[in-house]
């Protein structure tokens, strides 16, 4: 059956959810406080970058089955995919999620569904559900509340919302199974049902081990450059092992997700040792890039490169990414003169768009060091010859293990990879 679906947040997890929803054949409403979110929407433009998604937008609202709005309106299904950030404590600023659940408490009818689809900690659909009831109506008898986290990867986000499972958490059994049966219409992978808590706690554990992962990678690479040990060769052949399986260490950990969630998870638990532990190793990190760096220039007023500031290779999600705390740290602690450079950043809006530059040639221009921050796939491809001829000094820091050695060995660069000494 044809349902009205309004979707309360239209960033990198709401706007394919109501694309793949109007794909599907719903009537789709997107509703965001960003005026200019909405008025790319109904044009068929989007302001973000995910492949495919854009082609995807533009046909769904030119068929007419979505559309932005500035004012929520009546629905059979709402939908919260609003941010869940960090406050300074490391606790959870739940403030835009109260914030979308009020607005929608004088529009709820009987009958409808409302699903939280933001990265919450436990109990937040509980209290999404108690809001709700300033309704006045029955929750998990007329109104029915779940908890369905997205579980995709950015950069592959059309494909994996539809392809991978799912978890329905519900406030109660009948709302885990309309929900089922509204996610149903796309989702090609398994769907599974639980109550509320555990699903969030599923997803705050998903990213929680990866995580833990990377910090184990993360301290292994320092304690290899300590040992004189490449520490790729060891998790290369680690890995050999059939129950193995060690991440990649690298300048730090960002994103929404896996730098954010396991916070989550140990707000007011204080046994939570290791999960704490994780995230201070891999917060850390930027700091150990930074020494790094320091170890290798000589001249306090050298100009520096870095090449990516994404927090993860092939986006321009900057979310909690630690090249960007790394440049801040550059800022506050040194007096070298800095160079960024990132295709996949908007100029426009960045926070520190004085010092970013579009140019490679100019970016590299009498740089002492390149500090190779992302693996971005086009940094492969850079024109490493004529680069080195444009420098003062012939050195890159390769802090993903990304470039290849022999060609920049020929070409008279030293290449210093995070993770070998």
């Amino acid at each position: 059956m044809k349902k009205k679906i309004t979707i309360v947040g239209l960033g990198y997890i709401g706007l394919p959810t109501a694309a793949i929803f109007a794909k599907s054949g719903m009537e789709v409403l997107g509703y965001d406080v960003n005026k200019k979110v909405i008025e790319a929407l109904n044009k068929g433009k989007i302001l973000i970058e995910e492949p495919g998604l854009e082609d995807l937008v533009k046909e769904v609202v030119e068929g007419g089955n979505l559309r932005g709005i500035n004012i929520i309106e009546e629905s059979d299904v709402f939908i919260l995919a609003v941010p869940t950030p960090l406050n300074k404590d490391k606790t959870a600023d739940l403030s835009y999620v109260r914030s979308a659940t009020e607005s929608i408490v004088d529009k709820i009818r009987p009958g409808n569904i409302v699903v939280l689809e933001s990265t919450s900690p436990p109990g937040s659909t509980l209290e999404v559900a108690s809001i709700l009831g300033k309704s006045g109506y029955k929750i998990g008898e007329e109104i029915f509340v779940a908890h369905s986290p997205e579980r995709v990867l950015p950069g592959r986000i059309v494909k994996e919302i539809v392809e991978n499972d799912r978890i329905i958490g519900g406030i109660n059994k009948e709302s885990a199974e309309l929900v089922k049966e509204v996610y149903s219409v796309f989702v090609k992978g398994e769907i599974f049902t639980t109550d509320s808590k555990t699903a969030e706690m599923c997803k705050l554990m998903e990213n929680t081990f990866r995580d833990v992962n990377i910090a184990l990678a993360n301290e292994l690479a320092i304690l290899c450059e300590n040992m004189e040990i490449n520490a790729w060769d060891v998790i290369q052949l680690a890995n050999r092992h059939p129950r193995v399986n060690i991440h990649q260490p690298g300048p730090g950990v960002g994103g929404h997700c896996i730098a954010v969630d396991p916070w989550f998870v140990i707000e007011n638990q204080p046994e939570g040792r290791l999960i704490r532990q994780a995230r201070q190793i891999n917060d850390g990190m930027p700091e150990r890039v930074l020494n790094r760096i320091n170890s290798l220039i000589d001249d306090e007023n050298a100009k520096i490169t870095i090449l990516g500031l994404t927090y993860k290779a092939n986006v321009d999600d900057t979310r909690e990414s630690p090249i960007i705390k790394l440049v801040e740290l550059l800022q506050e602690r040194t007096t070298y003169e800095l160079s960024l450079h990132d295709p996949h950043v908007d100029r426009v809006n960045f926070k520190h768009k004085e010092i970013l530059v579009e140019n490679i040639d100019q970016a590299v221009e009498n740089s002492q060091l390149i500090v190779l921050a992302v693996n971005h796939d086009m940094f492969n491809k850079l024109d490493f010859d004529k680069i080195g001829k444009l420098m003062n000094k012939k050195q890159i820091f390769d802090t993903r293990n990304f470039l290849d050695r022999n060609q920049l060995e020929k070409l008279d660069f030293n290449l210093i990879t995070l993770g070998r000494n």
